[in-house]
């Protein structure tokens, strides 16, 4: 059921191409991970989320999937371009708290927001100050050739490898606008691989190097870390697009030095074969970003009484490679088509899966899937595919059973393992309880049944007043909402 080739967008060749592996029957990810000083917006999970629906879909086409995700916890300024302060350090200096400690707690909460949204874990989590030796002696390996050392740290001179900046196609003749001029720089697109701590300051994060007392350029990380872990070249490299312009023109030029030097017309020889970016999610009021205070958490969501798997389906009803508006009565509208499909499955609650069993009534609508997740990742219309099937009558429920689940291994919804109680999330603002609500509803219930009608209006006023949406006659039969 599995046949249609697998394709995908190379962002370094602006192409879709069939996927390759390196290794025959392998697949070896490589995602870019958070910067754990501060917690995750909405719009960052998007990433993880794409992230991990493109590795279900290698371990549904039959790889042995080994899907890497670091965690950036040294090195990462304030400005993407080797400008500004170190992410991690100003925190803890803000919070007054240890450098480490702000680390482990920022780590934790953006695995929490993982395991929320149905993201399975990777074969490893690489954390960049475990790998700050090897990042030294990858440094070394290419420092003659390639990089020249300033008071400031020690540089990587672009000039020195072909094509540089292919992937972003950004390339002036002033060189990339965010990136802020440094004295000395022998070009504007430079970049650092070590920064020396300033004389007289001291870092919470700082080791002894070749040049000096320092931590490593945030760039020189995921080089050092993808291919300690994956080898080069690897199949697929994965980051959000604001990567694409700055970030990953850098880790790629660092890679072809390290490598061999060669052009990018050969994309094995950028580290990865395929690189893909998801786009950016979208958000009128500006809360999107970190600066603005209260941030898009999924914690907010959840708050709200909003499921986080109603945010993956929000996710994956459009492509990746499409801005995605957030909205409310987006997210709504998600939560209420995610509430249809579990009802949609309830019925085969209790039922054994038969995968081996014929599914000819279903051979359609697997090959719908089948096709649109082959064709770069194209969860939109695999939805529709999935609706169809929860749609069909009159067929065996082991079969049907089987069928859903294969599909949802891809989406990752988790529709077996979801209840109409588990969706029903309170909002952090409701004081009422769920018994309390039922048992208004079970009295409202009894004095309707007898013509009350007075008191099924009390009732209702009762529980309006304290934020309940009472559904008479609601489609889905879901009763009652949290307004």
């Amino acid at each position: 059921m599995t046949d249609a080739p697998l394709k995908m967008f190379n962002s370094l060749t602006r192409e879709l191409e069939p996927f390759t592996p390196v290794h025959p029957g392998e697949a070896r990810v490589y995602t870019c991970g958070p910067t754990v000083y501060n917690y995750p917006h909405i719009g960052n999970m998007r990433a993880y989320v794409f992230a991990d629906v493109l590795g279900r879909t290698l371990s549904w086409k039959g790889y042995k999937l080994t899907h890497v995700i670091n965690i950036t916890d040294v090195g990462h300024l304030t400005d993407d371009a080797d400008a500004g302060e170190d992410k991690m350090e100003r925190m803890a200096a803000a919070q007054k708290q240890s450098i480490w400690d702000i680390a482990e707690h920022y780590k934790q909460v953006f695995w929490a927001d993982v395991r929320a949204l149905g993201i399975r874990q990777p074969a490893q989590w690489t954390v960049a100050t475990d790998y700050v030796p090897q990042m030294i002696d990858f440094a070394k390996g290419i420092a003659d050739k390639h990089c020249y050392e300033l008071e400031s740290g020690l540089y990587f001179d672009v000039s020195t490898v072909v094509d540089y900046g292919r992937l972003a196609r950004a390339v002036t003749e002033d060189g990339e606008g965010r990136i802020d001029s440094v004295e000395g720089k022998r070009n504007a697109a430079d970049f650092a691989i070590w920064r020396k701590t300033p004389p007289g300051e001291t870092r919470q994060m700082e080791w002894d190097s070749p040049w000096g007392r320092g931590a490593p350029g945030w760039h020189l990380e995921c080089s050092v870390m993808s291919g300690e872990v994956l080898g080069f070249p690897f199949d697929i490299h994965t980051g959000g697009i604001d990567h694409r312009e700055i970030h990953h023109p850098n880790e790629i030029a660092q890679n072809q030095a390290h490598c061999c030097t060669n052009g990018l017309d050969d994309p094995k020889n950028s580290g990865a074969k395929i690189w893909m970016h998801n786009n950016f999610l979208v958000e009128r009021s500006g809360r999107m970003s970190k600066s603005s205070g209260e941030f898009l958490r999924l914690q907010l969501l959840i708050d709200r009484g909003y499921h986080p798997l109603a945010y993956r389906l929000m996710c994956l009803q459009a492509h990746y490679r499409s801005e995605l508006e957030f909205s409310w009565e987006g997210l709504g509208a998600a939560l209420t088509r995610l509430k249809r499909m579990v009802m949609a499955v309830g019925p085969l609650a209790d039922v054994a899966a038969q995968p081996e069993a014929e599914h000819q009534k279903f051979a359609p609508v697997l090959a719908k899937f089948d096709a649109a997740m082959a064709d770069d990742l194209n969860t939109a219309v695999a939805l529709t595919a999935l609706d169809e099937a929860l749609a069909v009558k009159k067929v065996d429920a082991g079969i049907k059973r089987a069928v859903i689940e294969d599909m949802d291994a891809v989406l990752g919804l988790d529709l077996f393992g979801l209840t109409r109680e588990t969706l029903r999330i309170r909002p952090k603002a409701a004081t009422i309880t769920e018994a309390e609500i039922d048992t208004a509803l079970a009295r409202r219930k009894e004095a309707r049944a007898a013509k009350d009608f007075a008191a099924s209006d009390a009732i209702r006023d009762e529980l309006v007043a304290a934020g309940i949406e009472v559904m008479d006659g609601d489609p889905l039969g879901w009763d009652w909402k949290l307004g």
